[in-house]
């Protein structure tokens, strides 16, 4: 095999596949998972946080010490195999123990992770879930019974999972030691490799569901801020059908409206797609179960049509909401900066015509001026011209009075005709220019 042959990165993403095998779990079983996401800003935090804080659980328990540049860890933890995941904005930890506790759903099961570990997490615990697996008794009847005094009859959801493996139970509650409740019963003969399938899919199930109602939080609080937005929005629409109201100070308005608009977008945007990437996996998940339904219990799909569907799509009616009003926003400012253009062009054109009766009545000044500076300088020629000839008159005893009337119709046409050749030159002057 020839390494030069390869992308330098196909085989890190082969093995990218493999990464994160689903764990293997041998009835009856216990599992208990937490999630961890930072309040603010999850997909930039920082990694070395992560690492240091799985780091710290292993070695309470003396298991193999993870690699920090990895995103997953697998090592047994004295009774508990720890599976640890890193993802885009939390990370988990599921921690498997073979058995049951005496009492059901004990929180002694989650004793690897104490309160004082939990509260030096980097971010915050969104998910806490504890699954009990068990052998599914020979009458279902019997697991059923077991499931009414676990879960809150109103919302427990009971249904058959991979074609009657498996009868997977749970009402999505939090108990008041604040972990959530899973119970999974498994035919005998299941494998163990299936029976971590199963568990794995209900743990991903519950964290992407919490995750993705980070959304509808989000969609309540600018829902809140869209309500004091739009008025204003409106009236400034309004405004516009008003010919009285000076359009430059209504474009003033409407952008700040627009910036906020655009800032609500900007804050908002990363937890929208990512609520709308966490609610396709939640599908993805509960349809891989394959589901069908268990006596006349409700089944997971109806529990998420009536419980969760709403909610996304508060959060997307609020997301489309946003859109709306920015484009609103984006089509008035358009109108309201054509408007500002049109009468700054009838302003503009109101200045040209004055400055063109303006350019007129300088003209017929300057002609004006040119005819007088034409008698001025024909004046003061003849004068001249007549003092410098009155010697020449004595001598032929020509009278003055009719010498100055001869040199005064010629003196005036040199004069103008001058005038006008200089006035052609500055004209061809300027149209050379031009």
């Amino acid at each position: 095999m020839d390494p030069a042959l390869e992308h330098p990165l196909r085989y890190a993403l082969v093995n990218e596949l493999h990464a994160r095998p689903s764990p293997r779990l041998t009835a009856p079983a216990t599992a208990a998972f937490v999630a961890f996401k930072e309040p603010r800003d999850a997909a930039n935090r920082d990694h070395g946080k992560d690492a240091d804080h799985l780091a710290l659980l292993v070695s309470r328990h003396g298991g193999p010490r993870p690699d920090r540049d990895d995103s997953h860890y697998q090592g047994q933890l004295g009774r508990y195999d720890l599976k640890w995941e890193s993802h885009a904005e939390f990370i988990t930890y599921m921690a498997m123990t073979p058995g049951l506790p005496i009492r059901p759903f004990d929180p002694s099961a989650a004793a690897i992770f104490p309160n004082e570990w939990q509260e030096k997490a980097p971010g915050k615990r969104v998910a806490a879930v504890l699954v009990q697996v068990d052998w599914l008794p020979e009458d279902p009847t019997e697991a059923l019974d077991r499931l009414s005094g676990w879960f809150a009859p109103e919302s427990m959801a009971a249904v058959w999972v991979l074609d009657e493996t498996a009868l997977v139970a749970g009402d999505f509650r939090i108990d008041t030691d604040g972990w959530m409740r899973f119970a999974v019963f498994i035919r005998p003969g299941t494998s163990d490799g299936r029976i971590g399938r199963i568990v794995h899919r209900l743990l991903e199930l519950e964290t992407y569901r919490a995750m993705s109602m980070l959304g509808l939080w989000r969609a309540r609080k600018l829902g809140q801020r869209l309500n004091e937005l739009e008025p204003r929005l409106s009236a400034i629409l309004e405004a516009m059908t008003d010919d009285d109201r000076h359009p430059e100070q209504m474009l003033h308005d409407l952008l700040a409206v627009s910036t906020q608009l655009e800032a609500e977008a900007v804050q908002h945007s990363f937890r929208f797609g990512a609520t709308s990437a966490y609610e396709a996996i939640v599908s993805d998940r509960i349809e891989a179960l394959r589901e069908t339904r268990f006596m006349d219990r409700q089944m997971l799909t109806e529990f998420m049509r009536r419980r969760y569907q709403p909610a996304m799509r508060t959060t997307k009616s609020v997301e489309l909401r946003l859109n709306k009003m920015m484009e609103r926003a984006a089509r008035a400012a358009e109108l309201l900066r054509t408007r500002v253009d049109v009468e700054r062009s009838a302003q503009n054109q109101n200045i040209m015509s004055r400055m063109d009766r303006r350019a007129d009545l300088q003209l017929r000044l300057q002609h004006t001026v040119e005819g007088l500076s034409v008698v001025a300088i024909s004046y003061y020629a003849v004068g001249l011209l007549g003092y410098a000839l009155y010697p020449v008159a004595d001598l032929i005893e020509f009278p003055k009075t009719y010498l100055v009337a001869a040199l005064t119709p010629v003196i005036v046409l040199l004069v103008w005709l001058s005038m006008r050749h200089i006035h052609r030159k500055l004209h061809r002057e300027e149209q050379h220019e031009l």
